[in-house]
């Protein structure tokens, strides 16, 4: 069960014109479960998107940053996402682009458009050929059933070890103009900042001009998705795609223009929303934590810091045992690659005043630290006292089950 986050209800989530989804049941690796999504996009959206760092990206990656590129030479515009849950497609050389490269070229014939038009997604196990004639298969499917209120089902298609779907709508108001958003993600292990095994596409229905919306697509990902950590590890397969459709009124052809801020600020309030939900289904969480490292010299070193703290495996099973064992987060500050003068850090836990000029507070009382400790959402603060600089860090607990769903993984 995830951490304080509720099933989102599928009437909640809204049809963004522009976007129609199907899916299938291709058994790709299960039967009987959704594992083909397709998200036919509008001849106006305009695409963008961020992939993971990891050298050995997947062969998906490699295309879809390839067919990305290959529509704005040719100005044919990106016609549909296709995305599999099941098999990641990676480390699967040669064969896995030609395999990928198979489904693009069955998505296209079947939307009448270009291969090179189709961007593939996968994510699952990692080593293994990605089944395309499952895939292949699956599409008719797909593509018969693509209607505008599926973001539910698009939600459930993307799972791997998550325990429930991840969606969630918005509608604003930007310069008159109503704006409506969409989006899902997934993830629930091998989640690391630059991108995390993690899928995430949010759609809205404004016009944006493709060098704004690739903009956009890195200033909302540095904000949300590139702010959440769950086990340190960065996957092969992370990609978030922003689809602006075009069938709405508001046309945004400026990074410097009031209505790019207002949509910026929207786009990244869902798209948090969309990587808190990921770490509050981190595999075998049992608590989500809040990271925040303020008065630092720059952004960049108050991130080290806190992702330090994060990724500790120490500190995180002092989370899931609610042991105020405070000292194992000092210690992930020390290693952090940061020169600090230790004698002005302060550490809070949530209201609790842990440590002052880098020892103990004479006030703190372990009563008070595990009071904190056994609530299910927490908030770590420390305070530097070198600038004005801050970054927050999501995470959660290491708990048993982790160990058990990874060992169990490929079963």
């Amino acid at each position: 069960m995830a951490v304080n986050s509720p099933l989102p209800l599928a009437s909640a989530l809204k049809p963004v014109a522009g976007v129609e989804i199907g899916f299938a049941e291709a058994g790709i690796k299960k039967p009987n479960r959704k594992d083909v999504l397709v998200l036919k996009v509008a001849p106006t959206a305009t695409v963008a998107g961020v992939f993971t760092l990891n050298r050995f990206c997947a062969a998906p990656v490699q295309i879809a940053k390839a067919h990305l590129a290959a529509a704005r030479d040719s100005g044919k515009p990106i016609a549909a996402l296709l995305i599999n849950t099941g098999n990641a497609n990676a480390g699967t050389g040669e064969l896995g682009l030609s395999l990928a490269n198979q489904t693009c070229a069955a998505l296209a014939a079947q939307l009448g458009c270009e291969a090179s038009q189709i961007l593939p997604f996968s994510t699952g196990v990692i080593l293994e050929p990605l089944p395309a004639a499952k895939v292949i298969a699956g599409l008719p499917q797909a593509v018969a059933g693509l209607k505008a209120d599926n973001w539910y089902n698009a939600a459930e298609a993307i799972m791997t070890t998550d325990t429930q779907p991840k969606a969630g709508s918005r509608t604003v108001t930007i310069g008159g103009h109503t704006v409506t958003m969409s989006g899902i993600s997934k993830g629930a292990g091998m989640i690391k900042p630059n991108m995390a095994t993690m899928l995430g596409y949010l759609a809205f229905d404004a016009k944006v001009a493709q060098p704004v919306l690739d903009v956009l697509v890195k200033q909302v990902a540095d904000k949300s998705f590139n702010c959440i950590t769950i086990d340190g590890d960065t996957s092969t397969n992370d990609s978030f795609m922003l689809i602006a459709t075009g069938a709405g009124t508001l046309e945004v052809n400026s990074v410097d223009s009031p209505e790019y801020a207002e949509l910026a600020a929207a786009v990244t309030e869902l798209s948090l929303f969309l990587a808190q939900a990921i770490v509050r289904d981190g595999e075998g969480a049992t608590k989500f934590i809040t990271i925040t490292v303020e008065e630092g010299e720059s952004v960049e070193e108050c991130r080290k810091i806190a992702y330090s703290i994060g990724h500790s495996p120490l500190v995180k099973t002092a989370f899931f045992a609610s042991d105020p064992n405070l000292g194992r987060i000092l210690c992930a500050i020390g290693y952090a690659g940061v020169e600090l003068d230790v004698g002005k850090l302060n550490l809070y836990l949530d209201d609790v005043w842990v440590a002052k000029n880098g020892g103990r507070n004479p006030d703190y009382k372990e009563e008070d630290g595990q009071r904190v400790m056994q609530q299910s959402e927490i908030t770590v603060r420390v305070k530097l006292a070198r600038g004005a600089a801050a970054a927050t860090v999501y995470t959660c607990d290491l708990s048993h089950d982790y160990v058990s769903i990874n060992a169990d993984y490929r079963s």
